[in-house]
């Protein structure tokens, strides 16, 4: 069975993700499905989390709860990246809407997908812009893309990288989907591997 493509849109909140995977799902040209962290924590395990949160306090010892949740985090991010491996291995194209803002979860990332046909999509636009879009938004703590800013973008290996601030979400959709048309080979992934194994 042919590996089905997984389009990985890197970005930060609020740089225009969401709505170039609308744009690609809406499309007739090529069939994909989108999966987004924000609906895969908030659909099935925001409650779990927030059941964490305020139910449980400091241990005997002094360990901070926090330190509990973060390790379900981290099992959820691995199970998330598992759920795309498992798609693409089904055939299933896949947009995959996330933002990687922590160095350790990226390399499961990668160690889990490397062997999957991978396009890396950076999606950028201006922290003034960032700015800007949050304000407009009523589901985003203030702050957050810039907060996330810098270790997102250390990733500057893309097979292509789409500025939202100037491109519209469609045109930036028709500029990946002529990426996969052109038939050129997905190398990011492949290379920011080799960078993550050669810094262990």
């Amino acid at each position: 069975m042919k590996q089905g493509l997984i389009v990985f849109l890197n970005g930060t909140s609020s740089s225009g993700k969401t709505s170039i995977s609308t744009e690609l799902l809406n499309q007739n040209e090529i069939s994909f499905r989108h999966l987004s962290i924000d609906d895969f924590f908030h659909g099935l395990f925001h409650d779990y989390i927030d059941f964490i949160n305020t139910k449980c306090s400091k241990s005997a010892d002094g360990e901070d709860v926090e330190v509990s949740v973060q390790i379900i985090i981290d099992s959820l991010v691995t199970l998330f990246y598992s759920t795309v491996k498992f798609m693409s291995e089904k055939g299933i194209n896949v947009v995959v809407d996330t933002v990687n803002d922590n160095e350790e979860r990226f390399n499961t990332c990668l160690g889990l997908l490397i062997d999957r046909p991978v396009l890396f999509v950076g999606v950028t636009c201006s922290k003034e812009e960032l700015i800007r879009r949050e304000k407009l938004r009523e589901d985003r703590q203030s702050g957050l893309a810039i907060s996330q800013y810098d270790i997102v973008y250390r990733l500057n290996e893309y097979d292509i990288e789409l500025n939202t601030e100037t491109l519209r979400p469609n045109e930036c959709a028709n500029l990946i989907l002529n990426f996969i048309r052109s038939n050129r080979e997905c190398s990011a992934f492949k290379k920011l591997n080799k960078r993550s194994v050669g810094a262990s």
